[in-house]
This record gives structure tokens, C-alpha cells and sequence, in this order.
């Protein structure tokens, strides 16, 4: 007997005309029960996963509408940037071709408050039930929507009153770099926070900084970053340069229907303790090298102060300021030995354009008074400007001020186009 063969095509989710060649005599109905699905063409998914997206099932009656759903189906996701179909008909069964091209952009999926499940345990529910889903997802489709659907199910199965959402983060302007789901409604806080892997001594300063965390909103996202901007400089002072902290861990500790209790646990990795070999300033620098050298307060041979080292930039940079070099920039290289837990720093300094004196404008003040500051002010115009002017300025004329108290609020304003420095001093009476 003759078999019938379709071919049909699902191009960035248009179905294009059906070739078709039919036999001229009718075919049993077994012809129509699916017997075998074939998927090629996908680096990222396996066959079963795509066959089980397409919602179509082995032994199952079909007709090309299911194809065309099934098709359509996985198009819409986003996962894919086209998807084709083949099917043939025959006395033994239906034959599907599955042909499909990915989506070559996929960002992250984030779980950020659900610490009712590990990351780990929660990608493999989620996978169970939305077969295309990783642990990323691309910019468009449906299959963002069909993860939340998913998480708010098993929500739901933990009868907890909460809603799942997610957010689309990315930077200004830029493609979104992430997916990032949460939870409303109960309030879900931090009710303690330890940690592993950490000494004695390191562990009490990070339980004195990260006491400020309890209580307040669990959110992974928060608590990384002031992971990075409060317990990580607990390391960097000591020399443990290398130092990081795991994504933090939750553990249920209560939970009512208003409220969930949750613990927090960070690993800690110190690494290696490398003290300072050396600190240079490379280039040709308008200060003597003595001068510099002056304003680094790290002691060679001691264990490396990345904090204090780059407070010291910043008096570089200041000192740069003085001879209107307002946008230098010092930065510290750092070459590790790791055979001898050491460190040395070069120091490169760019130095930007030479700024000079712009406008001087005084507010607040009658105009006699103005005057006097005017007059009293040393950098004229088109003059190097001296960052350091200002507050000296400030302190030696508060005698020249009308009687009361003043707000004394200076502004300084960088002019890149004519590399010029504008100032504004504005005088408020304090009584006001």
C-alpha cells in the first residue's frame, strides 16, 4: 500500500504550505496512531525534551492540526528561532520529523527569596515540569512565563500564601542579563547568619558586621552584595586577597502563615595570606617618587591592606588634584607570588587633562560681602586649579561672614569641553 507524505515548515512561528501527495486509497485508522517522533537540529536539548515541550505523545491518534499545536507550541517558547515538521502516514503508524535551529541568546534564571529549596533540588522540579528550562532562558517567548507558572505550583503545593514574579534586570539602555524570580506575601526575614570555613577571630568580625542583616528581608541578591561590601573587607584588611564567599544558603527555622525564619549560612574560602613585597609607581609622575611613597601607608613585609592601599589611591589622586589633574587616576597592579605568599603593586598612574579656574559664583550673601570673598578668592582665572584651595578658603574667611550662622555649601563643577573648573559657594542662614 502507498504511504502519504507531508512536509510541512514552522518558520519563526508561520506555518508555511503544506506539499502534500496523497495516496488514492484510504488508510486504515491505525495510519494515524504516532509511532515514532525524530528530533534533529538542537545542540542544547535532548529529543525527549523537546518532544515532551511539544506536548505530543507516542501512541496518541494524530492529525496535521496536532502538528501544526505542537509545532507552534515550541516556537512560542522563544527557545527555538524556527522549528520544521515532516510526517508520513502509513498502515503501520504516523512518522514525525521534528527539525528545530535554537535560540542562540540565553541569559540566567535567578531565584532570589525561595528558601524553601535549593538550587539544585528546585532546577530539577522545575525541569520535570518545563522540559525546555536549565537553569537559563532567552530574552523572548513563552518560556519565562511557564517557569513562573511552574514555581507559584509548587507554592502552592507547600501551602504557603505567596505570589511568584520576576523581574527583567539588565543595564541602561542594554539587553536584559538575567531573569530573576521572587516571592510576595509572607514576610521572609533573616533570623541569623553563620559561617564555615571561617577562624575564630575573622568569624566574630563577620558575625559584628553581618548582625545589621538580621531581621531585614531575605533576598540572595542583597545579601551577595553586601557580602562583597561589608564581610569581604573583613578579609582584604588581613591579606586574604583571594577570599570569597559562597551564594548564601537558607534554612527554614519557623514558618507561620505571616512570617518565615530564615537562617543564613555563608562558606567561606580565605586562601592564601600574602603579605606586601613591594609597592612602585610606574610612568613619568610630575611628584617626586619620595612624595608619593609618603602617602602609602602599607608596610612591607606586612600582610597586604587592600582597604587601606586603596584609600591611599585616593590621596594620590587628591594630591594630583592640587595641580588641577582632577580626573587622575591611580591604580594598583597586582602580581602575586604564590610559592612565597606575597604580593607587589605597581602603581599606574594616568593622569587626564590639566584643569584650570572657571566662574567663582557666591550665593546667599549681599552683594558687599560677595564681593570681599570675590576678592578674597587667589586662583584667577585660567590659573591651575588647587582642589585643595577650597576648604582653606572656606575656614580663612568665615571671619568675613555677617553675624549668625551660615550652611556653607560649596559646589565644584568640571567643564571637560573648556577643562575649566567652576566653583559655587551658597550661604544659607542656619535660623532660616
Amino acid at each position: 500500500m502507498k504511504t502519504s507524505l507531508i512536509l510541512c515548515f514552522l518558520l519563526l512561528g508561520s506555518l508555511l504550505p503544506a506539499q502534500v501527495r496523497r495516496s488514492t486509497k484510504p488508510l486504515p485508522a491505525s495510519a494515524f496512531k504516532l509511532i515514532s517522533v525524530k528530533v534533529t537540529g538542537s545542540s542544547r536539548y535532548t529529543s525527549d525534551e523537546v518532544i515532551a515541550a511539544s506536548g505530543l505523545q507516542l501512541g496518541q491518534t494524530v492529525s496535521e492540526d496536532e502538528f501544526k499545536k505542537a509545532s507552534s507550541r515550541l516556537g512560542e517558547t522563544g527557545a527555538f528561532r524556527n522549528v520544521a515538521y515532516a510526517f508520513q502516514f502509513s498502515p503501520k503508524g504516523t512518522k514525525l520529523d521534528l527539525q528545530v535551529a535554537d535560540t542562540p541568546k540565553f541569559v540566567p534564571a535567578r531565584f532570589d527569596n525561595l528558601p524553601w529549596w535549593s538550587d539544585a533540588d528546585l532546577l530539577i522540579q522545575l525541569h520535570g515540569r518545563v522540559p525546555l528550562f536549565k537553569s537559563d532562558l532567552p530574552l523572548a517567548g513563552t518560556l519565562p512565563d511557564l517557569v513562573s507558572d511552574a514555581l507559584q505550583a509548587l507554592v502552592v503545593e507547600k501551602n504557603t500564601q505567596a505570589h511568584v514574579d520576576y523581574l527583567r534586570p539588565g543595564p541602561l539602555n542594554q539587553p536584559i542579563d538575567a531573569f530573576v524570580y521572587s516571592v510576595s506575601g509572607p514576610a521572609i526575614r533573616v533570623r541569623q547568619i553563620d559561617f564555615t570555613g571561617a577562624s575564630a577571630s575573622e568569624a566574630s568580625d563577620l558575625q559584628r558586621v553581618a548582625a545589621k542583616l538580621q531581621n531585614e528581608n531575605y533576598s540572595r541578591s542583597a545579601l551577595h552584595i553586601q557580602a562583597e561590601k561589608d564581610l569581604l573587607p573583613v578579609y582584604l584588611e588581613r591579606g586574604f586577597l583571594k577570599a570569597s564567599f559562597s551564594d548564601p544558603v537558607p534554612r527554614i527555622a519557623q514558618e507561620t502563615i505571616e512570617e518565615v525564619g530564615v537562617d543564613v549560612s555563608f562558606e567561606v574560602k580565605p586562601g592564601s595570606q600574602y603579605k606586601c613585597a613591594k609597592v612602585e609607581f610606574s610612568g613619568r609622575n610630575i611628584f617626586p617618587s619620595d612624595q608619593l611613597h609618603n602617602l602609602i601607608r602599607q608596610p612591607i613585609g606586612e600582610p597586604a591592606n587592600d582597604l587601606r592601599l586603596h584609600e591611599d589611591m585616593e590621596a594620590v589622586q587628591k594630591l594630583y588634584g592640587t595641580r588641577g589633574y582632577m580626573e587622575a587616576v591611580a591604580r594598583p597592579v597586582a602580581t602575586f607570588d604564590e610559592a612565597n605568599a606575597t604580593v607587589s603593586y605597581e602603581v599606574e598612574i594616568a593622569e587626564g587633562e590639566r584643569y584650570k579656574m572657571g566662574d567663582l559664583e557666591i550665593r546667599g550673601l549681599d552683594s558687599h560681602t560677595s564681593a570681599r570673598l570675590a576678592e578674597a578668592w587667589e586662583i584667577h582665572g585660567g590659573e591651575p586649579y588647587d582642589s585643595s584651595y577650597l576648604p582653606k578658603f572656606l575656614d580663612a574667611t568665615t571671619q568675613m561672614l555677617p553675624g549668625g550662622r551660615w550652611n556653607v555649601i560649596p559646589h565644584v563643577t568640571l567643564d571637560e569641553s573648556g577643562k575649566t573648573v567652576d566653583v559655587t559657594i551658597r550661604y544659607d542662614p542656619k535660623d532660616r
